[in-house]
Protein backbone atom coordinates (compact mmCIF):
# COMPACT_ATOMS: atom_id res chain seq x y z
CA UNK A 1 0.00 0.00 0.00
CA UNK A 2 0.99 3.62 -0.39
CA UNK A 3 -0.51 6.91 0.75
CA UNK A 4 -0.97 8.33 -2.76
CA UNK A 5 -3.16 5.44 -3.89
CA UNK A 6 -5.25 5.52 -0.71
CA UNK A 7 -5.74 9.28 -1.03
CA UNK A 8 -6.79 8.95 -4.66
CA UNK A 9 -9.39 6.31 -3.76
CA UNK A 10 -10.73 8.47 -0.98
CA UNK A 11 -10.79 11.55 -3.24
CA UNK A 12 -12.84 9.65 -5.82
CA UNK A 13 -15.44 8.60 -3.24
CA UNK A 14 -14.44 4.94 -3.04
CA UNK A 15 -14.88 3.01 0.21
CA UNK A 16 -11.54 2.34 1.81
CA UNK A 17 -10.75 -1.18 2.94
CA UNK A 18 -10.08 -1.73 6.64
CA UNK A 19 -6.48 -2.70 5.88
CA UNK A 20 -5.96 0.61 4.05
CA UNK A 21 -7.27 2.63 6.99
CA UNK A 22 -5.05 0.72 9.43
CA UNK A 23 -2.06 1.19 7.11
CA UNK A 24 -2.65 4.94 6.91
CA UNK A 25 -3.01 5.26 10.70
CA UNK A 26 0.22 3.34 11.19
CA UNK A 27 1.88 5.61 8.64
CA UNK A 28 0.74 8.65 10.60
CA UNK A 29 2.27 7.17 13.76
CA UNK A 30 5.58 6.17 12.19
CA UNK A 31 6.04 9.21 9.96
CA UNK A 32 5.78 7.30 6.69
CA UNK A 33 2.75 9.49 5.90
CA UNK A 34 3.90 13.09 5.39
CA UNK A 35 2.21 16.19 6.80
CA UNK A 36 0.99 17.05 3.28
CA UNK A 37 -0.56 13.60 2.92
CA UNK A 38 -2.10 13.86 6.40
CA UNK A 39 -3.67 17.19 5.42
CA UNK A 40 -4.96 15.73 2.16
CA UNK A 41 -6.47 12.80 4.06
CA UNK A 42 -8.24 15.14 6.51
CA UNK A 43 -9.60 17.28 3.66
CA UNK A 44 -10.79 14.22 1.71
CA UNK A 45 -12.57 12.83 4.78
CA UNK A 46 -14.25 16.22 5.31
CA UNK A 47 -15.40 16.29 1.70
CA UNK A 48 -16.27 12.63 1.16
CA UNK A 49 -16.73 11.06 4.59
CA UNK A 50 -15.88 7.53 5.69
CA UNK A 51 -19.35 6.29 6.64
CA UNK A 52 -20.25 4.59 9.97
CA UNK A 53 -18.14 1.49 9.28
CA UNK A 54 -15.09 3.45 8.17
CA UNK A 55 -15.48 5.74 11.18
CA UNK A 56 -15.26 2.76 13.54
CA UNK A 57 -12.28 1.40 11.63
CA UNK A 58 -10.41 4.73 11.79
CA UNK A 59 -11.10 4.98 15.53
CA UNK A 60 -9.78 1.45 16.12
CA UNK A 61 -6.79 2.00 13.85
CA UNK A 62 -5.71 5.16 15.66
CA UNK A 63 -6.23 3.52 19.06
CA UNK A 64 -4.12 0.54 17.99
CA UNK A 65 -1.37 2.81 16.61
CA UNK A 66 0.05 2.96 20.15
CA UNK A 67 -0.28 1.48 23.60
CA UNK A 68 -3.66 0.56 25.13
CA UNK A 69 -3.75 0.87 28.92
CA UNK A 70 -4.98 -1.71 31.41
CA UNK A 71 -5.77 -0.92 35.04
CA UNK A 72 -5.92 -2.74 38.39
CA UNK A 73 -7.71 -0.31 40.68
CA UNK A 74 -10.36 -0.51 43.41
CA UNK A 75 -12.79 1.71 41.51
CA UNK A 76 -14.03 2.33 37.98
CA UNK A 77 -11.97 4.17 35.36
CA UNK A 78 -14.20 6.98 34.07
CA UNK A 79 -13.83 10.04 31.89
CA UNK A 80 -15.61 12.93 30.17
CA UNK A 81 -14.95 14.66 26.88
CA UNK A 82 -16.35 17.79 25.24
CA UNK A 83 -16.57 18.40 21.51
CA UNK A 84 -15.28 21.92 22.14
CA UNK A 85 -16.57 25.40 22.64
CA UNK A 86 -15.69 28.86 23.92
CA UNK A 87 -15.22 29.31 27.65
CA UNK A 88 -15.75 25.57 28.08
CA UNK A 89 -13.63 24.54 31.08
CA UNK A 90 -15.86 21.87 32.62
CA UNK A 91 -13.09 19.25 32.52
CA UNK A 92 -11.00 21.19 35.03
CA UNK A 93 -13.61 20.88 37.77
CA UNK A 94 -15.19 17.58 36.76
CA UNK A 95 -12.05 15.42 36.83
CA UNK A 96 -11.22 16.23 40.48
CA UNK A 97 -14.91 16.03 41.46
CA UNK A 98 -15.17 12.52 39.98
CA UNK A 99 -11.99 11.51 41.78
CA UNK A 100 -13.43 12.82 45.05
CA UNK A 101 -16.42 10.51 44.44
CA UNK A 102 -14.21 7.40 44.16
CA UNK A 103 -13.59 7.26 40.42
CA UNK A 104 -10.22 7.10 38.68
CA UNK A 105 -9.92 9.61 35.84
CA UNK A 106 -7.06 9.45 33.30
CA UNK A 107 -8.27 12.47 31.34
CA UNK A 108 -6.38 12.61 28.04
CA UNK A 109 -7.03 16.10 26.70
CA UNK A 110 -6.10 18.21 23.70
CA UNK A 111 -5.05 21.68 22.70
CA UNK A 112 -7.14 24.40 21.09
CA UNK A 113 -8.74 23.65 17.74
CA UNK A 114 -9.81 26.56 15.56
CA UNK A 115 -11.85 29.03 17.61
CA UNK A 116 -12.21 26.71 20.61
CA UNK A 117 -9.90 26.65 23.60
CA UNK A 118 -7.86 23.61 24.60
CA UNK A 119 -7.79 22.06 28.08
CA UNK A 120 -4.02 21.57 27.95
CA UNK A 121 -3.40 25.19 26.97
CA UNK A 122 -5.49 26.35 29.92
CA UNK A 123 -3.62 24.15 32.38
CA UNK A 124 -0.28 25.40 31.07
CA UNK A 125 -1.28 28.85 32.32
CA UNK A 126 -0.52 27.37 35.77
CA UNK A 127 3.23 27.87 36.30
CA UNK A 128 5.16 24.60 36.13
CA UNK A 129 2.20 22.38 35.22
CA UNK A 130 3.39 19.50 33.02
CA UNK A 131 0.86 18.32 30.46
CA UNK A 132 3.17 15.71 28.95
CA UNK A 133 4.12 12.71 31.11
CA UNK A 134 4.91 9.08 30.44
CA UNK A 135 2.21 6.42 30.46
CA UNK A 136 3.77 4.82 33.54
CA UNK A 137 3.72 8.15 35.39
CA UNK A 138 0.10 8.68 34.33
CA UNK A 139 -0.95 5.33 35.78
CA UNK A 140 0.93 5.96 39.02
CA UNK A 141 -0.52 9.45 39.43
CA UNK A 142 -4.09 8.36 38.74
CA UNK A 143 -3.78 5.47 41.21
CA UNK A 144 -2.40 7.84 43.87
CA UNK A 145 -4.56 10.99 43.47
CA UNK A 146 -7.53 9.74 41.47
CA UNK A 147 -7.17 11.96 38.42
CA UNK A 148 -4.69 13.47 35.99
CA UNK A 149 -5.43 15.84 33.12
CA UNK A 150 -2.62 15.49 30.59
CA UNK A 151 -1.93 15.21 26.89
CA UNK A 152 -1.62 11.96 25.04
CA UNK A 153 1.93 10.69 25.34
CA UNK A 154 3.77 9.43 22.30
CA UNK A 155 2.66 5.96 23.37
CA UNK A 156 -1.09 6.68 23.27
CA UNK A 157 -2.85 7.07 19.89
CA UNK A 158 0.17 8.64 18.16
CA UNK A 159 -1.69 8.62 14.84
CA UNK A 160 -4.28 10.98 16.30
CA UNK A 161 -1.59 13.33 17.61
CA UNK A 162 -0.34 13.84 14.05
CA UNK A 163 -3.78 14.24 12.54
CA UNK A 164 -5.02 16.50 15.36
CA UNK A 165 -2.29 19.07 14.75
CA UNK A 166 -2.92 19.07 10.99
CA UNK A 167 -6.68 19.52 11.36
CA UNK A 168 -6.30 22.70 13.42
CA UNK A 169 -4.48 24.55 10.63
CA UNK A 170 -6.09 23.11 7.49
CA UNK A 171 -9.76 23.98 8.01
CA UNK A 172 -10.71 20.34 8.59
CA UNK A 173 -11.97 20.44 12.17
CA UNK A 174 -15.70 20.17 11.41
CA UNK A 175 -15.99 16.51 10.40
CA UNK A 176 -18.04 13.95 12.31
CA UNK A 177 -15.71 11.16 11.19
CA UNK A 178 -12.53 12.94 12.26
CA UNK A 179 -13.99 14.31 15.51
CA UNK A 180 -15.31 10.87 16.49
CA UNK A 181 -12.10 9.03 15.68
CA UNK A 182 -9.95 11.66 17.40
CA UNK A 183 -11.93 11.73 20.64
CA UNK A 184 -12.52 8.03 20.97
CA UNK A 185 -9.10 6.75 19.88
CA UNK A 186 -7.51 8.55 22.84
CA UNK A 187 -10.28 7.68 25.27
CA UNK A 188 -10.37 4.00 24.33
CA UNK A 189 -6.57 3.79 24.45
CA UNK A 190 -6.81 5.00 28.06
CA UNK A 191 -8.69 1.85 29.02
CA UNK A 192 -11.95 3.45 30.13
CA UNK A 193 -14.89 1.56 31.57
CA UNK A 194 -17.39 4.39 31.05
CA UNK A 195 -17.45 7.75 29.31
CA UNK A 196 -19.77 10.75 29.20
CA UNK A 197 -19.68 13.10 26.21
CA UNK A 198 -20.54 16.78 26.19
CA UNK A 199 -21.66 17.57 22.63
CA UNK A 200 -21.95 21.31 22.18
CA UNK A 201 -24.72 22.99 20.17
CA UNK A 202 -24.88 26.64 19.18
CA UNK A 203 -22.94 29.55 17.75
CA UNK A 204 -19.72 28.66 19.57
CA UNK A 205 -19.75 24.95 18.71
CA UNK A 206 -18.43 23.08 15.70
CA UNK A 207 -21.98 21.73 15.32
CA UNK A 208 -24.15 24.81 14.86
CA UNK A 209 -27.51 23.10 14.29
CA UNK A 210 -29.46 20.61 16.35
CA UNK A 211 -29.36 18.05 13.53
CA UNK A 212 -25.55 18.26 13.32
CA UNK A 213 -25.11 17.97 17.08
CA UNK A 214 -27.50 15.01 17.24
CA UNK A 215 -25.67 13.24 14.41
CA UNK A 216 -22.32 13.73 16.15
CA UNK A 217 -23.65 12.62 19.54
CA UNK A 218 -25.17 9.48 18.03
CA UNK A 219 -21.98 8.71 16.08
CA UNK A 220 -19.87 9.05 19.22
CA UNK A 221 -22.17 6.93 21.38
CA UNK A 222 -22.59 4.22 18.74
CA UNK A 223 -18.86 4.01 18.06
CA UNK A 224 -17.87 3.94 21.74
CA UNK A 225 -20.57 1.42 22.67
CA UNK A 226 -19.51 -0.72 19.74
CA UNK A 227 -15.98 -0.72 21.14
CA UNK A 228 -17.24 -1.93 24.54
CA UNK A 229 -17.18 1.35 26.49
CA UNK A 230 -20.44 2.33 28.24
CA UNK A 231 -21.20 5.82 26.98
CA UNK A 232 -23.80 8.55 27.30
CA UNK A 233 -23.86 11.93 25.56
CA UNK A 234 -25.51 15.17 26.61
CA UNK A 235 -26.20 17.83 23.98
CA UNK A 236 -25.49 21.09 25.81
CA UNK A 237 -25.80 24.75 24.98
CA UNK A 238 -22.99 26.75 23.36
CA UNK A 239 -24.99 29.78 22.23
CA UNK A 240 -22.84 31.72 24.71
CA UNK A 241 -19.55 30.95 26.49
CA UNK A 242 -19.94 28.43 29.31
CA UNK A 243 -18.21 30.84 31.68
CA UNK A 244 -18.10 34.63 31.21
CA UNK A 245 -14.50 34.40 30.02
CA UNK A 246 -12.53 33.18 27.01
CA UNK A 247 -8.78 32.72 27.15
CA UNK A 248 -6.47 30.33 28.93
CA UNK A 249 -5.58 31.93 32.28
CA UNK A 250 -8.93 33.73 32.41
CA UNK A 251 -10.81 30.43 32.20
CA UNK A 252 -8.65 28.92 34.94
CA UNK A 253 -9.72 31.88 37.09
CA UNK A 254 -13.37 31.04 36.39
CA UNK A 255 -12.71 27.42 37.38
CA UNK A 256 -10.99 28.35 40.62
CA UNK A 257 -13.82 30.71 41.56
CA UNK A 258 -16.24 27.76 41.38
CA UNK A 259 -13.93 25.25 43.05
CA UNK A 260 -13.03 27.49 45.98
CA UNK A 261 -16.44 29.10 46.55
CA UNK A 262 -18.63 26.01 46.70
CA UNK A 263 -21.24 27.92 44.65
CA UNK A 264 -23.30 25.44 42.60
CA UNK A 265 -25.49 27.96 40.75
CA UNK A 266 -23.26 28.78 37.76
CA UNK A 267 -23.68 27.08 34.36
CA UNK A 268 -20.18 25.61 34.86
CA UNK A 269 -21.13 23.94 38.13
CA UNK A 270 -24.50 22.76 36.77
CA UNK A 271 -22.87 21.16 33.71
CA UNK A 272 -20.30 19.43 35.91
CA UNK A 273 -23.08 18.01 38.07
CA UNK A 274 -25.13 16.77 35.10
CA UNK A 275 -22.19 15.20 33.24
CA UNK A 276 -20.68 13.77 36.40
CA UNK A 277 -24.00 12.28 37.47
CA UNK A 278 -24.30 10.42 34.18
CA UNK A 279 -20.84 8.86 34.27
CA UNK A 280 -20.97 7.99 37.98
CA UNK A 281 -24.16 6.04 37.27
CA UNK A 282 -22.56 4.28 34.29
CA UNK A 283 -19.57 3.36 36.44
CA UNK A 284 -21.63 1.98 39.30
CA UNK A 285 -20.72 4.70 41.82
CA UNK A 286 -24.26 6.10 41.89
CA UNK A 287 -27.70 4.52 41.81
CA UNK A 288 -28.74 6.71 38.89
CA UNK A 289 -27.84 10.04 37.27
CA UNK A 290 -29.74 12.07 39.87
CA UNK A 291 -27.88 10.35 42.69
CA UNK A 292 -24.63 10.98 40.83
CA UNK A 293 -25.44 14.68 40.47
CA UNK A 294 -25.88 14.91 44.22
CA UNK A 295 -22.50 13.28 44.80
CA UNK A 296 -20.75 15.70 42.44
CA UNK A 297 -22.52 18.63 44.13
CA UNK A 298 -21.27 17.43 47.52
CA UNK A 299 -17.69 17.10 46.23
CA UNK A 300 -17.79 20.68 44.89
CA UNK A 301 -19.52 22.33 47.86
CA UNK A 302 -17.41 20.56 50.49
CA UNK A 303 -14.10 21.59 48.96
CA UNK A 304 -13.01 17.99 48.28
CA UNK A 305 -12.85 18.63 44.53
CA UNK A 306 -10.71 21.74 45.10
CA UNK A 307 -8.34 19.78 47.34
CA UNK A 308 -7.99 17.04 44.72
CA UNK A 309 -7.36 19.63 42.01
CA UNK A 310 -4.61 21.15 44.14
CA UNK A 311 -3.01 17.74 44.68
CA UNK A 312 -3.06 17.08 40.94
CA UNK A 313 -1.52 20.47 40.13
CA UNK A 314 1.28 19.93 42.64
CA UNK A 315 1.96 16.37 41.44
CA UNK A 316 2.28 17.63 37.87
CA UNK A 317 4.80 20.33 38.72
CA UNK A 318 2.57 23.26 39.59
CA UNK A 319 2.62 25.34 42.80
CA UNK A 320 1.87 23.39 45.99
CA UNK A 321 -0.23 26.31 47.27
CA UNK A 322 -2.16 26.90 44.05
CA UNK A 323 -5.67 26.49 45.50
CA UNK A 324 -4.82 29.07 48.19
CA UNK A 325 -2.90 31.58 46.05
CA UNK A 326 -4.18 31.04 42.51
CA UNK A 327 -4.85 34.74 41.94
CA UNK A 328 -1.15 35.44 42.44
CA UNK A 329 0.08 32.49 40.39
CA UNK A 330 -1.67 33.01 37.05
CA UNK A 331 -0.31 35.31 34.33
CA UNK A 332 -2.04 38.64 33.69
CA UNK A 333 -2.18 40.69 30.49
CA UNK A 334 -0.51 44.09 30.34
CA UNK A 335 -3.59 45.91 29.00
CA UNK A 336 -7.28 45.68 29.94
CA UNK A 337 -9.93 47.57 27.95
CA UNK A 338 -13.70 47.54 28.42
CA UNK A 339 -15.88 47.36 25.31
CA UNK A 340 -19.19 49.19 25.75
CA UNK A 341 -22.26 48.95 23.50
CA UNK A 342 -23.24 51.80 21.22
CA UNK A 343 -26.56 52.03 23.04
CA UNK A 344 -28.25 50.34 26.00
CA UNK A 345 -30.15 47.10 25.53
CA UNK A 346 -30.46 43.43 26.37
CA UNK A 347 -28.12 40.79 24.99
CA UNK A 348 -30.39 38.99 22.54
CA UNK A 349 -27.83 36.93 20.64
CA UNK A 350 -24.08 36.24 20.80
CA UNK A 351 -21.81 35.18 17.96
CA UNK A 352 -19.78 32.99 20.30
CA UNK A 353 -17.49 31.73 17.56
CA UNK A 354 -16.52 35.33 16.82
CA UNK A 355 -15.49 35.78 20.46
CA UNK A 356 -13.33 32.67 20.18
CA UNK A 357 -11.71 34.07 17.06
CA UNK A 358 -10.96 37.30 18.95
CA UNK A 359 -8.97 35.26 21.48
CA UNK A 360 -7.03 33.67 18.62
CA UNK A 361 -6.27 37.09 17.11
CA UNK A 362 -5.04 38.34 20.49
CA UNK A 363 -2.55 35.46 20.55
CA UNK A 364 -4.46 33.09 22.82
CA UNK A 365 -5.05 30.53 20.04
CA UNK A 366 -3.16 29.11 17.09
CA UNK A 367 -3.09 30.09 13.45
CA UNK A 368 -0.20 27.64 12.85
CA UNK A 369 0.37 24.41 14.78
CA UNK A 370 3.69 25.63 16.21
CA UNK A 371 2.42 29.07 17.31
CA UNK A 372 3.47 30.03 20.86
CA UNK A 373 0.44 31.17 22.85
CA UNK A 374 0.07 34.20 25.07
CA UNK A 375 -1.72 32.47 27.94
CA UNK A 376 -2.77 35.72 29.64
CA UNK A 377 -4.84 37.30 26.85
CA UNK A 378 -8.54 36.91 26.15
CA UNK A 379 -11.90 38.23 27.28
CA UNK A 380 -13.45 38.45 30.73
CA UNK A 381 -16.71 39.80 32.17
CA UNK A 382 -18.53 38.67 29.02
CA UNK A 383 -22.18 39.72 29.18
CA UNK A 384 -24.68 36.86 29.28
CA UNK A 385 -27.78 36.33 27.15
CA UNK A 386 -30.63 38.35 28.60
CA UNK A 387 -28.34 40.68 30.54
CA UNK A 388 -28.79 44.44 30.17
CA UNK A 389 -25.73 46.36 29.01
CA UNK A 390 -25.10 50.11 28.88
CA UNK A 391 -22.41 52.70 29.55
CA UNK A 392 -21.91 51.23 33.03
CA UNK A 393 -22.06 47.54 32.09
CA UNK A 394 -19.70 46.70 29.20
CA UNK A 395 -20.12 43.88 26.71
CA UNK A 396 -16.76 42.42 27.75
CA UNK A 397 -13.29 43.32 28.95
CA UNK A 398 -10.36 42.73 26.58
CA UNK A 399 -7.09 41.45 28.06
CA UNK A 400 -4.31 42.16 25.56
CA UNK A 401 -0.56 42.46 25.24
CA UNK A 402 -0.81 46.06 23.96
CA UNK A 403 -3.23 48.93 23.46
CA UNK A 404 -2.96 48.41 19.70
CA UNK A 405 -3.91 44.75 19.97
CA UNK A 406 -6.93 45.64 22.09
CA UNK A 407 -8.07 48.34 19.65
CA UNK A 408 -7.71 45.94 16.73
CA UNK A 409 -10.32 43.54 18.12
CA UNK A 410 -12.67 45.93 19.92
CA UNK A 411 -14.95 46.25 16.89
CA UNK A 412 -15.13 42.47 16.49
CA UNK A 413 -16.18 42.12 20.13
CA UNK A 414 -18.90 44.75 19.72
CA UNK A 415 -20.23 43.15 16.53
CA UNK A 416 -20.46 39.74 18.23
CA UNK A 417 -23.40 40.94 20.36
CA UNK A 418 -26.91 41.60 19.07
CA UNK A 419 -28.90 43.89 21.36
CA UNK A 420 -32.69 43.80 21.74
CA UNK A 421 -35.21 46.04 23.48
CA UNK A 422 -36.42 43.24 25.75
CA UNK A 423 -34.80 40.20 27.28
CA UNK A 424 -34.90 37.08 25.03
CA UNK A 425 -36.11 33.60 25.95
CA UNK A 426 -33.01 31.80 27.21
CA UNK A 427 -32.01 28.43 25.72
CA UNK A 428 -31.84 25.38 28.00
CA UNK A 429 -28.43 24.44 29.37
CA UNK A 430 -29.00 20.78 28.41
CA UNK A 431 -30.93 20.05 25.23
CA UNK A 432 -31.01 16.26 25.13
CA UNK A 433 -29.53 13.03 26.45
CA UNK A 434 -28.31 10.33 24.02
CA UNK A 435 -27.47 6.82 25.18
Amino acid sequence: MDARTILARLRDGETLREAEIFWFAEGLATGEVTDAQAGAFAMAVCARGLGPKGRVQLTAAMRESGRVLTWRLDGPVLDKHSTGGVGDCVSLILAPALAACGAFVPMISGRGLGHTGGTLDKLEAIPGYRTQISVDDLQELVADIGCAIVGASSDLAPADKRLYAVRDVTGTVESIDLITASILSKKLAAGLEALVLDVKLGSGAFMGTYEEALALAQALVDTAQGAGCMTTALITDMSQPTVPAAGNALEVIAVMEVLTSGDLSSPLAKLAQALGGEVLALGGLAADAADGEGRIAAALSSGEAADTFGEMVAALGGPHDFTDRWRDRLPAARVMVDVHPGEAGFIGQIDTRALGEVVVRLGGGRLKHDDKLDLAVGLSDIARLGERVDSARPLARIHAASEAAARAVAGDVRRAFLLTESAPVLPPLIHERIG
